[in-house]
């Protein structure tokens, strides 16, 4: 990524928000769901805190980050200004940066292994702050990315729940970015339901409609709304 590619700018931030809005009021209607079921989280990874105070003016009050360090420079001061915000991890955790992913973030989707699952139950205890959870699934089974496999995710989610007590609400995963994706989200949904999860974090910027068929309840959509990431 370089600095001379394209950044829209604080209005156009604001329109592409009410456009996203819009086109996830749409994909409900027509897959016969209520659209206030499906929130936007406003990925604003990489984004300079004036870019995401340009999405909090707009009305936007969820927002994903990917690291806890990025995170901690940019939240804090505009959390003052806008208490209402709620903040998602979206991005891997590592185990020692557990406690400040705990006082910061209001939920963390990346619960993606045992080791994880306790150090985060061992901090909630500790510090009596509980962000919800969501167990990653890794639907297309990638080598190279986080999540429980399918056919381990029943008994990794009833280790977090059951065993750890963890506060789990829902689901998140991130298909293949060369297969299609509904039979992705298709089957964090089935997971789901066999747990009476709620909760599905499911499509990104180039799918998302697709996932509001399948259920999700958050989409996490970062380009379509700041333009090209930095850095």
């Amino acid at each position: 990524m370089t600095a001379a590619e394209p950044q829209f700018r604080d209005d156009e931030i604001a329109s592409n928000l009410a456009e996203i809005q819009a086109r996830i009021a749409a994909a409900a209607i027509a897959a016969g769901r209520d659209p206030k079921a499906v929130q936007l989280v406003a990925v604003s990874k990489t984004q300079p805190a004036e870019r995401a105070r340009a999405a909090l003016l707009a009305g936007q009050r969820l927002f994903g980050e990917n690291r806890v360090q990025e995170a901690q420079a940019k939240w804090p001061a505009l959390r003052v200004d806008f208490p209402d915000l709620q903040l998602h991890l979206i991005g891997p955790l590592q185990t020692n940066k557990v406690k400040e992913a705990v006082a910061l973030f209001d939920v963390i989707e990346t619960v993606d292994r045992p080791k994880l699952a306790e150090a985060l139950a061992k901090e909630m205890s500790r510090s009596a702050r509980r962000p919800g959870c969501y167990v990653q699934i890794n639907t297309g089974e990638e080598p190279q990315k986080a999540g429980a496999l399918p056919l381990e995710a029943d008994a990794f989610i009833d280790h977090c729940r059951d065993g750890l007590g963890l506060p789990v609400e829902g689901l998140m995963c991130i298909p293949p970015v060369d297969e299609a994706p509904a039979p992705h989200f298709a089957l964090l949904a089935k997971i789901a339901a066999r747990h009476g999860l709620g909760k599905l974090s499911m499509g990104m910027s180039a799918d998302f409609e697709i996932a509001v068929q399948f259920g999700a309840t958050h989409v996490r959509v970062g380009t379509a709304i700041f333009g090209q990431r930095r850095g």
